[in-house]
């Protein structure tokens, strides 16, 4: 087991990595299929390479000191891809929570689960929802996972939620929005910045409300090799960006 050591002040400067730091990262994990395709695999073998670079990204996220990281794992559109693939892919996550639940209980890692379940295996389930409850009182990184996650989706059933309440129209806001959002379980709903991996330059239904001031960062590595060394170049280029939310920043 793995403890997830916190860098120190030395060699947060030696990594180039002091100023301001993102509190929410948001990860579109993106390119297994293309990288395992380009070394003639099985499409299955590059998510599961894709799994093996989450938990670097886990791990070094804590290090570094981001509060929140949230990972696009599995979208309502990713129903569309073969059997076989997604049964392949529910293999790898019943494997995860198995395997990682320990691990990330030790290293105070708050597990939370963005989406709707009602479609995964009562398996499939019930490990989510123990390594949501195992970890509920950990005060560390908040791990959130988009899971059978869509942003229309979310926005629609905060929605009829809403309704459901019988909440005036006069009292909704923005604030009562965001609160019935999947995101409101975290310290800081939305993201400071979005990385997508492998060359794409869409949100495809992440986080489309949370991500009205967000900033983006693109790089053309396919997840697979989304090493530590290439997340921490994103998180610089975040850090070199003014965020200015609309207003005019005096010279």
């Amino acid at each position: 087991m793995k403890i997830y050591e916190r860098f120190s002040d030395a060699e947060m400067k030696r990594l180039g990595l002091t100023g301001n730091m993102p509190k929410h990262v948001g990860i579109i994990m993106d390119g297994n299929g293309r990288w395992a395709k380009s070394r003639m695999l099985p499409r299955s073998l590059g998510h599961r390479a894709g799994m093996d670079a989450l938990q670097e990204i886990v791990r070094v996220s804590k290090s570094i000191g981001i509060e929140a990281l949230t990972v696009y794992a599995f979208s309502t559109e990713n129903w569309l891809r073969p059997e076989q693939e997604v049964n392949a892919l529910f293999s790898l996550l019943v494997e995860y929570f198995y395997k990682e639940i320990d691990e990330l209980d030790a290293n105070n890692v708050r597990v939370h689960i963005l989406g709707s379940l009602e479609r995964f295996s009562p398996k499939l389930r019930e490990l989510m929802e123990n390594a949501r409850e195992r970890t509920e009182k950990n005060t560390g990184l908040h791990f959130a996972i988009a899971l059978n996650y869509g942003s229309r989706d979310e926005i629609t059933r905060a929605v009829r939620s809403i309704v459901s309440e019988g909440i005036p129209e006069s009292e909704i806001t923005e604030e009562t929005i965001s609160s019935h959002l999947y995101t409101s379980c975290l310290p800081h709903p939305d993201p400071d910045v979005i990385i997508r991996t492998a060359g794409e330059q869409r949100l495809s239904n992440f986080l489309l409300w949370q991500a009205a001031y967000s900033e983006f960062v693109f790089t053309d590595t396919a997840f697979p090799d989304f090493t530590p060394e290439v997340y921490f170049e994103c998180i610089k280029q975040y850090m070199h960006r003014t965020r200015r939310f609309g207003k005019v920043l005096e010279v």
